[in-house]
């Protein structure tokens, strides 16, 4: 079935939203058994609590969980690519192998160094691009930048749990840019990420890809600059309102960008 420029479809909005909700939680439950088994959650962990590591569930429980999850967005996905195409199979299979790698196999991203990379690319550009792809049929430039200033702030929702994990990850083999550089360093790419997330707003306009509306996003400013400074100071557990704070300036941000763009025109 061809999709018309253009044309706003629920039902692709719909089933891309389920499809990427759905794989963020296989990918979670997958983590969560494969840390466990790995030695990263063993002892008193400092971070949300985790089933497998908590004992209220086992590991194989938790990884089935994980499939169920990675199953249903495959069927939401086969809407997908009868709407949009072939590409569709692309992006939903290399997102599923990418969430399982993320913990798994010989190499995984999470411990050789490339999580942060696979953060931005598949919950960034991978998402919003995708998302844009099944409405549109394609990809402009202004989704790339939106996905940009996405990936942003979502890559450093991971960075908060790599600062403060920086002891426990050294320990169970996790070289995650913390332990390699040190803490110094995952507080600066916080706030380089934070940046980017801000200065791509405004960006947009000078470009000449949209109107002023994407300023909007720049209300979250702030709120990022107070985020920053309490990743320097805190330490341990206090980064746990860290790491909640950093979860809803997502939403929040994500949610102005939005709005700002589709009120505020070309």
């Amino acid at each position: 079935m061809a999709l018309n420029q253009g044309d706003f479809r629920a039902d692709a909005a719909l089933a891309a939203l389920l499809a990427a909700v759905l794989i963020q939680v296989g990918t979670n439950l997958h983590n969560d058994a494969a840390d466990y088994e790995r030695g990263a959650d063993r002892g008193e962990r400092l971070g949300p609590l985790r089933v497998t590591q908590a004992g209220l569930l086992t590991p194989s429980q938790v990884r089935r969980g994980a499939l169920v999850a990675f199953a249903t967005a495959a069927l939401a996905g086969l809407y997908l690519v009868w709407l949009a195409g072939w590409p569709v199979v692309v992006i939903g299979s290399a997102s599923i192998a990418a969430g399982l790698a993320y913990t798994a196999g010989p190499s995984p991203l999470a411990y050789n160094g490339l999580g942060d990379l696979f953060v931005m690319l598949f919950f960034g550009f991978v998402a919003v691009g995708g998302t844009v792809y099944v409405q549109m049929g394609s990809v402009p430039p202004l989704a790339w930048w939106v996905a940009l200033a996405i990936g942003s702030t979502i890559t450093a929702l991971l960075v908060v749990n790599n600062v403060r994990d920086v002891e426990s990850d050294r320990a169970a083999g996790r070289r995650t840019l913390p332990v390699l550089l040190g803490r110094r360093a995952g507080v600066a790419e916080y706030g380089v990420l934070m940046a980017t997330a801000h200065l791509v707003p405004l960006a947009l306009p000078a470009l000449g890809l949209t109107g002023s509306g994407a300023l909007l996003a720049l209300l979250t400013a702030p709120w990022a600059a107070r985020l920053t400074w309490r990743l320097v100071r805190l330490r341990g557990r206090a980064l746990n309102g860290v790491l909640a704070g950093t979860a809803l300036l997502v939403l929040v941000h994500a949610g102005l960008l939005s709005l700002g763009l589709l009120l505020g025109g070309r």
